[in-house]
């Protein structure tokens, strides 16, 4: 059992290293030494240390604190100094950040075997150990803050003479830690994605564990580092983190073994009543108001607030969660959870969603043990009080309608509105393409509006229409064909067979599909079908969607490329090879597949090699997307190459498409000001748009005019 003993004070800030962990010639110092920048730090005169003495200070070994000139003496007072001790530049002078301002200097502290750059300002500060402070900082009122021989600075290594069990994992995905992962610095969604989904590659496992655990040096002695330009006031706890530039944090309970990445441009800060333990935090994050957080990743622009509780999980860039719990998780950009009743459990969701209150996703378990799943495509919006059970699939852009959902799910169909009514589940493929383009288009809007980043380490699609989602589309279009053939005869007819009488019906009279009861036997883990709505309408929508995809993709191309469609079609293939979602960036299947075997072969040796394939991705993005579109247009139109009629019509129906989409996007937010019921807390119209923004200025409608000029004039300007 630990208990307290007794020691002389003399050994203070001494034997930070047993000498079994030192090589020849070093000594405690070793890494520390190598921290630091070099500078010419002299030793105290005599007069300097009566000074220090006379204002209360004392030391374990005056001899052991060496400075840096200007060296003001003064402006150190009543603090305690052990072990070896060095200073910057100390003269008159206040630090400030925003209203609060402090002398610099050295006031109410007790120092132990710290490095304290220049023109700093340290006041209340009960126990700072073991730290490398740099220019400019302000620590003040702060209970404890230290660095142990061992720190990992929340990486998922460990150091010498540790056992395996001290390693920092995250279990994504599944809370039995069958998916768990080894935090590193760098890390991001599609690393983690990688690592937790192809589980039975079990060389590429390995890999993964060996660059991880070679990210990080294995020897002990490291010191804590508080880079420039950082505040941290009225905080309690803050042991074994790394705290990056222009870093703000007040209020904080605990912080341990952590790693905050900030810079000027993009500063994080974490605010009051927060407690985040071995956890890395990415640029221009935000966690305020009595967070939680335990073994977890957070990336860049990310925020925690009022409240949350993140365990067990991996954030993507540009989210927000607040008030709700989010355990055993790896969310991809661009999620939003802002609600204190809904929780996330056990997921993998995968960017541009948003959970409504209410929402129970994963607590529901229907095998003996916590060892569920769901997986969502991006665009997954559960709404109000939905609840779901393990395990559960879903397709792009699944929107649910509130209700109980007691069985496994396996939807299919993108763009699709998940209900419950007389206690059987129905879905209306391509819902949000029918009637809610608003939301649709906003919600694109809306994710390059907030991505905030100011260094792009990974591309996030977020664009609505996209290879992913079209070639879903495709799927979910010879479903529709399969089930309505089924739905119309008895007989056993070959798939092909079904398809082609499928494919009659929904191009034929529109009474006779609705006439008939289209359900599926696949979708749900019960004996109950799911009904499946308005199927010819949606296989139409899709077809609209499929088209305006494909001539924007290719008139995009041939004006940046400046070539007509037949040139474009003589240098780039039409492709339907599968995509894959890797941390929100759409990429190939095949590519995945190449990395992985690249991985194994070691031609690929760390996470920075990889990290350079995701940029070699993005390179060949938009080509690779305009050969999909290509393809998805073939597919459509039955032909091997798009003629010039073809092209004409493909043209003609986008831009039918595109003023339509403005004109829903308009005629949806009018509504709401021609809804007599919204305008009755007004006292007139005048005050009304006083209070909402006139109609005519909202930044969304004229955003989407713009985008329809823009098409338009490319639409007008690529030639066959």
């Amino acid at each position: 059992m630990s208990k307290v003993i007794l020691l002389n004070n003399n050994i203070l800030g001494e034997s930070f290293l047993e000498e079994k962990y030192l090589e020849n010639n070093q000594d405690e110092f070793h890494f520390r030494n190598q921290q630091v920048e070099k500078k010419e730090w002299r030793s105290l005169t005599p007069s300097e240390v009566d000074i220090l003495i006379k204002n209360g200070n004392t030391s374990s070994s005056w001899e052991k604190v060496f400075v840096l000139d200007p060296f003001e003496p003064s402006l150190i007072l009543r603090s305690s100094f052990y072990g070896l001790v060095r200073l910057g530049k100390i003269e008159k002078g206040l630090l400030k950040y925003h209203d609060f301002a402090l002398n610099q200097g050295i006031v109410d502290s007790v120092i132990i075997s710290c490095d304290i750059g220049d023109n700093c300002a340290i006041n209340k500060c009960h126990y700072l150990s073991h730290y490398i402070i740099k220019d400019r900082v302000i620590l003040h009122q702060i209970d404890e803050l230290q660095t142990t021989n061992h720190a990992k600075f929340g990486v998922g290594v460990i150091k010498e003479d540790e056992d395996e069990s001290v390693r920092v994992s995250i279990d994504i995905m599944n809370e039995a830690g069958g998916r768990k992962v080894y935090p590193f610095i760098n890390m991001t969604c599609a690393d983690a994605y990688l690592w937790g989904s192809y589980r039975a590659d079990l060389l590429l496992m390995d890999k993964f564990n060996d660059f991880t655990n070679a990210s990080m040096c294995k020897k002990r002695g490291c010191y804590g580092v508080i880079e420039s330009n950082s505040v941290i006031k009225s905080c309690r706890i803050i042991k074994d983190v790394n705290v990056g530039e222009c870093s703000y944090i007040k209020g904080a309970n605990k912080l341990k073994n952590l790693t905050i990445k900030s810079s000027e441009d993009m500063p994080s800060q974490i605010g009051e009543g927060v407690e985040l333990v071995n956890g890395i935090i990415g640029e221009g994050c935000h966690i305020f108001y009595g967070c939680k957080a335990v073994r977890f990743v957070m990336m860049d622009n990310s925020n925690l607030k009022y409240g949350a509780r993140l365990i067990n999980s991996i954030l993507g860039e540009n989210s927000t969660i607040s008030c709700c719990e989010v355990l055993n998780n790896l969310v991809f950009p661009a999620h939003e959870q802002h609600h204190n009743n809904s929780f996330l459990i056990a997921s993998n969701i995968q960017g541009l969603s948003n959970m409504a209150a209410g929402a129970n996703i994963g607590s529901n378990h229907n095998s003996r043990g916590a060892d569920g799943e769901i997986v969502a495509a991006r665009g997954f919006w559960p709404a109000l009080s939905s609840t779901l059970k393990h395990n559960c699939k879903f397709a792009p852009f699944t929107l649910i309608a509130k209700g109980n959902y007691p069985s496994e799910l396996n939807i299919t169909f993108p763009f699709s509105l998940l209900s419950c009514e007389n206690d059987v589940r129905q879905i209306m493929p391509a819902y949000w393409w029918m009637y809610n383009l608003y939301a649709l288009e906003r919600n694109s809007f809306k994710v390059k509006k907030r991505d905030n980043r100011k260094v792009i380490n990974q591309i996030v699609e977020s664009n609505y229409l996209a290879p992913d989602t079209a070639l879903s589309i495709l799927e979910a279009r010879k479903l529709l064909r399969l089930l309505v053939a089924k739905a119309y005869t008895n007989e056993n007819l070959t798939q092909e067979a079904s398809l082609k009488l499928g494919a009659e019906l929904l191009n034929s009279d529109k009474i006779i599909v609705d006439n008939l009861n289209v359900v599926s036997l696949d979708s749900e883990n019960s004996n109950i079908p799911v009904k499946i709505l308005k199927p010819y309408e949606a296989y139409h929508a899709y077809k609209e969607m499929l088209i305006y995809y494909g001539a924007i993709e290719l008139s995009s191309w041939c004006d940046k490329a400046n070539c007509s469609i037949s040139v474009l079609q003589e240098n780039l293939a039409g492709d339907l090879k599968p995509w894959v979602n890797i941390g929100g960036q759409i990429v190939k299947e095949e590519k995945v597949d190449s990395l992985r075997k690249d991985i194994r072969e070691g031609n690929i040796s760390s996470w920075e090699e990889v990290h350079d394939v995701y940029k070699e991705w993005d390179s060949v993005y938009e080509q690779e997307k305009v050969k999909n579109a290509l393809g998805i247009l073939r597919d459509v139109f039955k032909v091997d190459y798009i003629t010039a009629d073809i092209w004409n019509k493909i043209k003609d129906l986008a831009k039918k498409t595109r003023l339509y989409i403005e004109d829903q996007v308009f005629q949806t937010r009018v509504k709401d000001y021609n809804n007599s019921f919204r305008s009755i807390t007004y006292r007139n119209n005048e005050e009304r748009d006083i209070v909402l923004g006139a109609v005519e200025e909202n930044s969304f409608i004229n955003e989407s005019k713009e985008i329809t000029f823009q098409l338009m004039e490319k639409l007008d300007k690529v030639k066959f």
